[in-house]
């Protein structure tokens, strides 16, 4: 399993060659550089390590200066390992948008947007309790009875109520590849990807 560092540009849409209108996600993948390459020798297994995106020098510790500057780059804000390259690559070189084609499957690795502290009925998709009479005041969007009495006199870990939303390391599974654009190293994914514009998304083979 192969993949990229990209960062989520944000939503369009294509009309296929048999007419049909597909909304689609615009990633920017790569370039990457390889700024590590790991063997069972050296390391117990093979992985190739990428990094992307612009960093400053005064931003960067002097040990990661120190990294990039044996794959003989400039310090970069991502770094992503990944295993299972079919050939691994040498160290310094880059990884492009050639990597995908048309009609590739693949899966996208992103953070969610962040969305605050949200109630139930938005967080879990409660339906709210009861009606609008018999004094219910502004109790409509409340989680309502919990259960467990006497015994065993707390609330269970893991039970569904409010709190914070968002955030989360999401993958989304079986997205197609529409579109290779390999001058701007653009590729246009099928459906949407998580995360905000401008937020660094993992493609994966």
């Amino acid at each position: 399993m192969s993949g990229i560092i990209g960062k989520k540009i944000g939503m369009t849409s294509i009309f296929a060659a048999d007419g049909k209108y597909i909304p689609c996600t615009v990633v920017e993948a790569g370039p990457c550089v390889v700024t590590q390459v790991k063997t069972v020798e050296s390391d117990g297994y093979n992985a190739v390590q990428l990094a992307f995106g612009e960093r400053k020098e005064k931003h960067t510790t002097s040990s990661l200066r120190g990294h990039f500057k044996k794959s003989n780059t400039t310090p970069k804000r991502k770094l992503v390992e990944f295993r299972h390259f079919p050939e691994l690559p040498s160290l310094g070189s880059e990884i492009k948008a050639e990597l995908f084609v048309e009609g590739d499957f693949v899966d996208v690795i992103g953070t969610s947007k962040g969305k605050g502290f949200q109630g139930v009925v938005r967080r879990h998709h409660f339906q709210g309790v009861g009606g609008q009479t018999h004094g219910q005041h502004n109790r409509l969007r409340a989680p309502g009875s919990m259960g467990a009495s006497s015994w065993p006199s707390r609330v269970f870990k893991g039970k569904r109520l409010g709190g914070h939303m968002g955030v989360d390391r999401v993958k989304m599974q079986n997205l197609e590849v529409v579109k290779v654009i390999p001058e701007q190293n653009l590729i246009l994914i099928k459906g949407s990807v998580p995360g905000h514009i401008g937020s660094y998304v993992i493609v994966e083979k």
